[in-house]
């Protein structure tokens, strides 16, 4: 009867998987013909095959355009941060057995976003911005990793307390560099970016981000079963014979590099790490072998859903952390009071 149960269980998971992927694929091509100008979805399909095979073009240039040069790029780059912050808030909530932690919780967000106002503040270019905002996430982690080993503690306790103390750190960094920031130019760039946009992305620099989040990515999705052992507690994960420290440490650099990731490609995006993993347990369970690649698939529906409706309301583009928190926000307080029973 258990084997039976564990059979349904299972095959239901992978039609949830497979429906969410199917509803991610629509989205994506819904995503392509709307906005201020639209394209059919027969074009956008001729579009997107022609640029592979060699079809007879029967579309405009200037759709062409649109749909190669601007929309397509953002569409994927959406749905590649929505899954990274998704994938990493389930890691960081399941290793640290805390149903409140997000992928800012370590520092990464707050080191990240210093790296960037620091290139901004010499004028790099967008590339530059993006190494910065890279390198500033991993030192922000590796202070934040080094902190317990100084003071001689493996608990996750002290790691979340230095988490908390360098993000702190890197808060008060970045406001010294918003004070010393030209008003003008320098600051509001800095603001912006801080507040997350995917107005201004470029494949080229996508391209060179993708390939170290999809790897730490396929890592994380081929490790949830460690993720599930580390989910039972130190002592448990120990008794059953795993390292705790060398897949914990797994874990957590390849949350960071997804989460640094995603800031480098579009800044600052609060909630999706916190929210959708609540979401993704309500709907596949807890099991982390479907729900981590339940989470990629939702916060890439999310994300990419919230994005174009910044494009298409208003007659100027929100920065997407404004919506995702004015969704966010009252969506968590739903969930908190649907796992009240719980959380108690």
């Amino acid at each position: 009867m258990e084997y039976l149960k564990g059979s349904y269980k299972t095959k239901n998971n992978i039609v949830l998987n497979i429906i969410l992927f199917i509803l991610l694929v629509i989205l994506i091509l819904v995503c392509l013909c709307v906005g201020k100008y639209s394209v059919s979805a027969v074009d956008c399909i001729k579009i997107i095959f022609g640029s592979i095979f060699p079809i007879e073009q029967t579309w405009s240039t200037m759709d062409q355009d649109l749909v190669m040069g601007f929309r397509f790029p953002r569409v994927i780059a959406t749905v590649i941060v929505g899954g990274s912050l998704a994938l990493a808030g389930a890691v960081y909530q399941g290793i640290f057995k805390n149903p409140l932690v997000s992928p800012e919780f370590l520092g990464v967000s707050s080191g990240a976003c210093v790296g960037a106002a620091v290139a901004i503040l010499l004028a790099l270019s967008a590339t530059g911005i993006q190494v910065f905002a890279f390198l500033g996430g991993i030192v922000a982690v590796s202070l934040t990793l080094f902190i317990p080993r100084i003071l001689r503690s493996d608990s996750n306790i002290m790691l979340v307390l230095s988490g908390i103390i360098v993000g702190g750190a890197m808060a008060s960094v970045l406001g010294f560099i918003k004070y010393i920031a030209d008003p003008a130019t320098e600051l509001a760039a800095i603001t912006y970016w801080q507040m997350g946009s995917f107005a201004y992305i470029d494949i080229k620099n996508l391209l060179g981000v993708m390939p170290l989040t999809l790897g730490a990515g396929i890592i994380m999705l081929a490790m949830a079963w460690w993720v599930n052992v580390l989910s039972l507690g130190e002592k448990e994960a120990q008794t059953l014979g795993v390292n705790v420290k060398i897949v914990r440490g797994i874990c957590i650099i390849c949350s960071t590099i997804l989460t640094a990731g995603a800031v480098c490609i579009a800044g600052t995006i609060g909630w999706v790490g916190l929210v959708i993993p609540h979401l993704g347990r309500m709907i596949a369970g807890s099991d982390n072998r479907w729900l981590l690649p339940a989470v990629c698939l939702i916060g890439g529906i999310f994300l990419l859903f919230v994005d174009t409706t910044t494009r298409i309301i208003g007659p100027a583009e929100m920065p997407i952390s404004i919506l995702t928190g004015i969704i966010g926000a009252p969506f968590y307080a739903w969930l908190l009071y649907k796992q009240r029973m719980n959380l108690r």
